[in-house]
């Protein structure tokens, strides 16, 4: 077994990049010669002294290590070596650039989710400013648009018969699918206004660059209309998929057909739920790599392939932390909504809908916008981390990085 480069202990294997022909203790030299005889007194094994490696000087070693320069520029560039001592061999931990709000090199979950946090911190200003103006806005739209153009619920008649509340379903079903429309759409360009930005914004973090509300928008702003045409397309080829996997069970009708359309639904879920992860990061694709829209979502599944399950586990956690602060600041804002309308829990849980008032949509409009500005940073910015992540992990991304963000030993050879 090779100790380091340069040493072999005695019988071992042949080193790599070592000739086999090059005789060892205890091996003949293939010149009539006897094998050289090791003496019987021999030191403790503690008085052996390993030998000490040529000094290597700081520019000729990179944070992964000795490796030869490039001529072009395009190798891993140096930065040295820190640390305290390993093994008594006299070499040192090599030190990770981190201008920024992560290391330079692959990130594990929790360094993802605190970088995410970080940028928050960071950047309170400009995150916090943006998405509470953003969330405001939204909040203020879908109240106007509940209280003066949506059409009252259909209310199921419990005493009718059984066709007579089929078709009452039908209807509540779509008068709920038409009142969800409109407020879909403010909350669509909302989010799609938001992740533009805060794309700008974590991509700055990373380097540790100071960013304006004024200088991300300017760099957004030009692949604005793509980002809306990639958040349009997955939500209509998600209901695609669900319509294609649910049609057939539909059309048989009857039990046969329910238990068909069951087991197409599942089927469909499944389809989603790895189109949605294998797609997830074809959006911080588009916008930092100023792809279009098949190109971003090519990218994505590149790099998502491979790693699905782990994608779609931080992912998962991502969304259950949210759920979680979501509900955190959202249950005592609808509890004080629903007492200052004059309203008690047995009119939520009734099978009646009630009849909110203004101020019912005033209050928990509030704690919508304070939930949408602490939960749209984050969730930005674990996703463009993830890119960011799996672009180290692929393509070396952080040495381009650390280029960008002139930290010192990574100039190009040129320069």
């Amino acid at each position: 077994m090779n100790d380091s480069p340069g040493w072999a202990s005695p019988g071992s294997a042949p080193s790599d990049g070592q000739e086999p022909g090059v005789p060892r203790p205890a091996e003949p030299t293939g010149q009539g010669e006897a094998a050289p005889k090791w003496s019987s007194n021999q030191p403790p094994a503690a008085q052996w002294t390993p030998p000490s490696p040529a000094p290597v000087p700081p520019q000729q070693t990179s944070r992964r290590g000795p490796r030869a320069q490039s001529g072009n520029g395009g190798g891993r560039q140096n930065t040295g070596w820190g640390g305290p001592p390993q093994n008594g061999w006299g070499y040192q931990q090599p030190v990770v650039a981190k201008p920024g709000i992560i290391p330079l090199r692959p990130l594990g979950v929790g360094e993802i989710l605190d970088g995410a946090v970080s940028t928050m911190r960071a950047h309170w200003r400009t995150a916090l400013g943006l998405t509470i103006g953003v969330a405001a806005a939204v909040q203020l739209c879908s109240i106007l648009v509940q209280h003066y153009l949506l059409p009252e619920p259909t209310q199921i008649d419990s005493g009718a018969g059984p066709t007579e509340q089929l078709h009452q379903s039908v209807d509540s079903l779509r008068t709920t699918l038409i009142g969800l429309g409109p407020l879909y759409a403010i909350t669509l360009i909302g989010t799609i206004f938001t992740t533009a930005v805060l794309t700008m914004v974590v991509s700055r973090s990373v380097l540790g660059r100071p960013v304006t509300l004024a200088d991300a928008w300017r760099e957004a702003r030009p692949q604005l209309s793509r980002l809306v045409g990639l958040s349009l397309l997955l939500p209509v080829a998600y209901a695609a998929v669900m319509t294609v996997g649910l049609l057939p069970g539909l059309l048989v009708g009857g039990s046969e057909g329910a238990g068909l359309a069951a087991l197409g639904g599942l089927a469909a879920v499944v389809v989603v739920v790895w189109l949605w992860i294998c797609f997830s990061l074809a959006g911080p694709a588009l916008m930092l790599e100023r792809q279009g829209i098949a190109a971003a979502l090519r990218r994505s599944a590149k790099l998502v392939k491979g790693v699905w399950w782990r994608i779609f586990g931080i992912t998962l956690l991502t969304l259950l932390l949210t759920a979680l602060v979501s509900g955190l600041i959202d249950l005592p804002f609808n509890a004080a909504a629903t007492m200052a309308d004059g309203k008690s829990v047995s009119d939520l849980v009734s099978s009646r809908t009630p009849e909110f008032g203004w101020p019912y949509l005033i209050i928990s409009g509030i704690g919508a916008t304070l939930t949408a500005a602490l939960t749209y940073p984050f969730t930005a910015g674990v996703t463009v981390l993830l890119y960011v992540d799996q672009r180290i992990r692929r393509e070396a991304l952080d040495i381009d990085l650390a280029r960008s963000a002139g930290v010192p030993g990574y100039e190009t050879s040129g320069s």
